[in-house]
């Protein structure tokens, strides 16, 4: 059998006895690599019965668990048939699903189950969740689950965390300071990645509120440059939020001695413009944007599916969706503005007004859902399709610690 690990992850693995066991807290911090060791122990000692494993897609639950059972248990002790959902481990078969949208709880509805194991939690479906404890109706069926705080009207904390001592449940909260693997360098190094909101939750593990501006931090006194660069950019790319009733924007990246300079923009307001352009006079104004260039990608709002084939008929550009996880491209925005890494040219005027402007919705925060106000927020879209590109890999360096075989 594996190794278990010291201090509080292998305290929560001797303990997590509770129908409902939650591991959460700051990220990096262990609270998953205890949740796995302490299900693998299940699929070997569990009751007989039906194992599952939830993850927001079948996808992230692959990188994010999968993966690392697999190198923990050996590929003698450890299959995986993606086609058809099923995972084995030490023998014991468990089906692997995706939780991403509400008719997700449709996949369960009928099984009687003997345990599961959830990843990030909080992402999921309420009813979802619901449906699955309903479904663990096997005597000692148990579930263990891993989160990262979220807003403080989020269902999990609501209805479950802040109802600990009615429920058959215990929650096991980490720090980064727990995961003794860590390298000191490596804890403050990832400390300085987040900002802001992202830190409160990802660092410190609180349950805070979304509120007011999204780049709380922006500064147009830091944030904003007067002159560009002398030199030629070395790097171009070009993002594009696309609208047909809303408004288009178009915006220009270039690096520059490993800075990045948003340095022009393409606006229009079909709505204050009295007048709709198609998929051709947009690609045509995209060219006399670029004015020559060519970028190393284009990178487009993913439901603009005409637009992008409108341009890759020109057959001059590197043409491609770009990422549209809104959260995760707001945090990797915010980050890159705090260090200065993300410079705004001061003819870029509608996008300063938009920062500025760009706010959470108190309404959507109320349930419990973080999301920006939809109004006048275009040239902050293309800013975070853009930035999340770049910036992606710079701001995601959060490699798995696995504990000695």
């Amino acid at each position: 059998m594996l190794d278990l690990p010291v201090g509080k992850q292998r305290y929560s693995i001797l303990n997590s006895n509770a129908r409902i066991n939650l591991f959460g807290g700051s990220v990096r911090a262990g609270k998953t690599i205890a949740s796995i060791l302490r299900w693998i122990q299940y699929c070997i000692e569990g009751p007989e019965g039906n194992l599952l494993m939830i993850g927001k897609t079948q996808r992230s639950l692959e990188h994010n668990v999968l993966d690392v059972i697999s190198d923990l248990v050996g590929i003698k002790n450890y299959r995986y048939n993606r086609v058809a959902g099923e995972v084995y481990i030490y023998g014991r078969k468990c089906y692997a699903i995706g939780a991403n949208d509400e008719k997700a709880k449709d996949k369960i509805q009928g099984i009687t189950a003997a345990g599961a194991y959830g990843d990030e939690l909080p992402l999921w479906p309420y009813s979802f969740f619901t449906m699955l404890l309903s479904r663990l109706s096997v005597k000692n069926a148990k579930g263990f689950f891993t989160y990262n705080a979220e807003s403080p009207r989020c269902w999990l904390k609501v209805n479950y965390i802040d109802r600990i001592d009615e429920l058959n449940l215990k929650n096991f909260v980490f720090t980064l300071e727990d995961n003794k693997s860590l390298d000191p360098e490596y804890v403050e190094n990832l400390k300085k990645e987040y900002v802001g909101l992202w830190y409160s939750r990802y660092i410190l593990g609180l349950w805070v509120a979304a509120t007011g501006a999204v780049y709380d931090s922006f500064d147009i006194n830091k944030n904003v440059v007067n002159e560009l660069p002398k030199e030629k950019f070395d790097k171009i790319y070009c993002s594009v939020d696309y609208g047909t009733a809303n408004a288009t924007c178009f915006l220009l990246f270039g690096r520059s001695k490993g800075r990045w300079y948003v340095y022009k923009e393409y606006y229009y307001d079909s709505r204050k413009a009295g007048r709709q352009k198609t998929d051709k006079e947009y690609a045509n104004d995209l060219v006399e944007f670029l004015d020559s260039k060519f970028p190393q990608k284009i990178l487009i709002d993913p439901s603009a599916s005409s637009y992008k084939t409108e341009l890759r008929s020109l057959k001059k550009y590197r043409v491609g969706d770009a990422q549209n996880e809104v959260l995760d491209g707001i945090r990797i925005t915010a980050k890159a503005l705090q260090d200065g890494n993300l410079l705004i040219y001061k003819n870029c005027t509608k996008l300063i007004e938009q920062i500025q402007s760009y706010t959470w919705d108190e309404k959507k925060q109320s349930i419990g859902i973080d999301f920006p106000v939809k109004t006048e927020d275009h040239a902050c879209d293309s800013l975070r399709y853009g930035a999340i590109e770049i910036f992606n890999h710079n701001y995601n360096k959060m490699p798995v610690d696995l504990p000695k075989r």
